[in-house]
């Protein structure tokens, strides 16, 4: 896969920062935690990460 076809985000929530790689050919994406305090807060919270995600990042919210 060509690098162009990846999009590198940096994210923080709440105290918690990692490296979002969108993939959008593919409508998918990972996540990697920086620190492991960020790691064990993913394993935790897994759906609400990930729904974050998807609201913010991922999906595009509808311009009025």
């Amino acid at each position: 896969m060509p690098a162009k076809s990846i999009i590198k985000k940096t994210i923080q929530v709440d105290t918690h920062i990692f490296d979002l790689e969108i993939y959008p050919r593919l409508v998918s994406w990972e996540v990697f935690p920086k620190t492991n305090d960020a790691a064990l807060y993913a394993f935790s919270n897994k759906d609400t990460l990930n729904k974050i995600i998807e609201t913010n990042h991922i999906y595009e919210k509808r311009k009025k």
